[in-house]
């Protein structure tokens, strides 16, 4: 066979792979919460007070 053959042939073998082994369950994405501070600051009164 000519090498332009062998070669399309070894290119549509990849894509082939390509096309069916890339399919992965998608990652489930999850979302980390701050927790909300033990102490709570205190509230502004004004200047002096």
């Amino acid at each position: 066979m000519s090498k332009s053959i062998k070669l399309l042939a070894a290119f549509g073998l990849v894509a082939a792979v390509a096309a069916c082994g890339g399919r992965q369950e998608p990652v489930e994405e999850f979302v980390v919460v701050d927790p909300e501070p033990i102490s709570v600051e205190p509230a502004y009164t004004g200047k002096y007070k």
